[in-house]
Formats: C-alpha cells, sequence, structure tokens
C-alpha cells in the first residue's frame, strides 16, 4: 500500500507540472496570436481576456498528449534513480507498481470530464461570442430549447429576435416563424409572422407573412398588413449558424444529452453532438491507454541504452493514436462509421495497444 501511494503521488504531481508548463506554453502563443489578428481592433484586455477563454479548450484537447508526457518524465526518472529495479527486486511485477498510476490516470480522466469539461465549455461560449463581437461589432446568439429554437441578430440599427419551432439540417429554413424588432433603445417596433423563413445573402426571405408595425398610442392590429414575400436584413451568415449550435464543445456533458433531443426536435441534425458525448464518456479509458503506452517505452533502465529511441517512439505513437482518434470522430460525425464504434474503438484500441507493449517488454 506504502508503495502504491508512493507511485500514486509521484505521477500526479509530473502531470501537474505538464499541465502546468503546457498551459503556460499554449497561453503565450495564443495571446500572441490574438494579439496579431484583434491587436487593431481590440483593446489588451480584450485580447487578453480571449486569451484566456480560449486556454482552456486547447489544453483540454491536449489532455492525452499531456498524459504521456507525464508518464514518461515519471518514469525515466524512476528508472535512474533505480527505484523500479527495488520494486522489481521486492517482488513487485510491472502491472503492480503500475496500479497506482492507472488509478490516478482514471481519475483525471473522470474528473476532465464529469468537472474541467462544462468549465471548458463556457469558456469557448464566452470565446466565440466575443470573438464575433470583435471581428464584426455584432452580437449574435443562438440557442435551442424544447419550446423551438431562438436567434438573436444585430446591428448598428437595432436587433431581432427570432422564434421557430422548427428548422431544416443545417439552420437556414425555418418554419412557424416569429420575428420581434427592436430599436436601438430596446423598444420593440414591429412583429412579423410567417410559415417560413429562408436565409439568404445579407437577409431572411420570409414566405407569407403578416406585419404588425409598433409605435407608441396606435393600434398594431388596425396597422398590420399581410405580404405574399418579405425580406429583412440579416448579419447571419450559414457559417456563424453552424458555429453558433455546431459546436458540442460548447456544451457542458451534463447538458449535452437534453441538447441533443431538443435538436432532434427542432429538426437539426444531432449525429455530431452524439459523436462528441460518446467520446466524451470514452476519455478516461482513452488517457489510462495514453499513460501506459509512456509507461511502457519508459520503464526499462537507463543503462540498457536507446532510451531516447524509445522516448521518441512513445511520442510519436501517442500523436498517432491522438490523430487516429480524431479521424474516428470525423468518420462517425459524416455517418461511415456508427456513433459508438468510432468512439469507443480508438479508445479501447489504445488501452489494448498499451497492454500489450508493457506484456511484450516485460515479459517477452
Amino acid at each position: 500500500m506504502i508503495l502504491h501511494k508512493y507511485f500514486a503521488k509521484k505521477y500526479f504531481y509530473y502531470y501537474l507540472a505538464v499541465f502546468f508548463i503546457f498551459s503556460l506554453f499554449v497561453c503565450l502563443i495564443d495571446f500572441v496570436e490574438q494579439l496579431r489578428q484583434f491587436g487593431d481592433d481590440a483593446s489588451f484586455g480584450k485580447v487578453a481576456e480571449l486569451t484566456l477563454s480560449n486556454v482552456p479548450s486547447t489544453v483540454y484537447k491536449t489532455m492525452p498528449l499531456i498524459m504521456i508526457l507525464s508518464a514518461v518524465w515519471m518514469f525515466l526518472a524512476l528508472a535512474r534513480s533505480s527505484e523500479l529495479v527495488v520494486a522489481r527486486g521486492v517482488g513487485r511485477s510491472p502491472l503492480q507498481f503500475l496500479f497506482a498510476p492507472i488509478m490516478v490516470a482514471a481519475f483525471l480522466g473522470v474528473s476532465a470530464v464529469m468537472i474541467f469539461n462544462p468549465f471548458v465549455a463556457a469558456t469557448s461560449k464566452h470565446y466565440i461570442q466575443l470573438r464575433e463581437e470583435i471581428s464584426t461589432g455584432r452580437n449574435s446568439v443562438f440557442s435551442v430549447g424544447s419550446e423551438g429554437l431562438w436567434l438573436r441578430q444585430g446591428d448598428t440599427n437595432g436587433q431581432t429576435v427570432i422564434r421557430a419551432a422548427r428548422s431544416n439540417a443545417d439552420g437556414t429554413v425555418l418554419y412557424d416563424v416569429t420575428l420581434i424588432s427592436l430599436a436601438e433603445n430596446g423598444k420593440p417596433i414591429r412583429r412579423i409572422e410567417s410559415k417560413n423563413a429562408r436565409l439568404g445573402t445579407g437577409e431572411w426571405i420570409l414566405g407569407a407573412s403578416k406585419i404588425w408595425p409598433i409605435s407608441p398610442n396606435s393600434n398594431p392590429e388596425m396597422q398590420s398588413f399581410k405580404a405574399p414575400n418579405y425580406s429583412i436584413p440579416s448579419s447571419l451568415t450559414l457559417d456563424q449558424i453552424k458555429d453558433s449550435f455546431g459546436s458540442p464543445a460548447t456544451i457542458s456533458i451534463w447538458n449535452l444529452t437534453k441538447y441533443i433531443s431538443d435538436l432532434q426536435a427542432s429538426g437539426f441534425s444531432a449525429r455530431r453532438h452524439a459523436v462528441w458525448f460518446q467520446m466524451e464518456l470514452a476519455r478516461p479509458i482513452f488517457l489510462i491507454g495514453m499513460m501506459l503506452i509512456g509507461a511502457g517505452f519508459s520503464m526499462r533502465h537507463t543503462r540498457f541504452g536507446g532510451t531516447g529511441m524509445s522516448v521518441l517512439i512513445a511520442v510519436m505513437l501517442g500523436f498517432g493514436l491522438f490523430y487516429l482518434r480524431n479521424f474516428a470522430q470525423i468518420l462517425g460525425e459524416t455517418g461511415q462509421l456508427p456513433i459508438w464504434l468510432a468512439a469507443w474503438t480508438p479508445a479501447v484500441a489504445t488501452l489494448l495497444i498499451a497492454m500489450g507493449i508493457i506484456l511484450n517488454k516485460e515479459d517477452g
């Protein structure tokens, strides 16, 4: 038990060290990039806010690489100090003294999904909104709920709130639409109801519509009129709509199942979100596998030589599995693979490959 606690603490400390180094490195690079893109349009504080909002997402994506590097660092240090030789000398097999790091990796993986994921989702959403506000000077909001979907577009003339019962798969055609136009002071000036609305170039093109002008001391119903076709200016584009509702990384895993149901009820394809949800559930297994790969190539004593090559192979294999996981995610999102196969196969395969490497190197 004492030995397990020792190895667990060791790995946890090395993981924190690599995590901090990665975070600092990513923060510096991202700050320079944000300063290059928005230095002329935003203040230093806004650029710093953009950076701090984007860094958690980048670090979260690189957690598998952090896991493998921390394992390589720790086991190389233990090998150089002959602590692994001592552990073997007292009758501990490699799988026995790997038990504690495996438990730590599992704890970190579950904590990342349950705790860090909601934080990353919140900061990613804030980053997208802040970036759009700085880039275009407008603030557009897209949300999906059980009552339908809501859009808000804004420009220098005011804002328009759009509510629709459902939509097509990419959000460019809305059905059973209600639009409320607001003046700069936030007061409503017009209400429009239409059976459908299609996003064109710089405008929403409505079908048969009824329009109620709203002004003080007037009767909107008496002033209302119908139009076979109607259009209103729009600052939204197809890419902005896709970015608003299309990124599952901006949805907390605790809210993702309900969001998927709401998307499907509104007419959107929720396959991308379903793949992301399953891959998040499989993340702890993938992280354990990456840690074991790092351990498998760095547990030999340094006197046998070839340490540098073993570390290089471990890192390259980790990168390969990392990108294989991303490739499987793309295949799952495009429907080339079933959702469960795309999400769970890379994680399970990584774990099995790591176990095979360890058993081959230690037991022949």
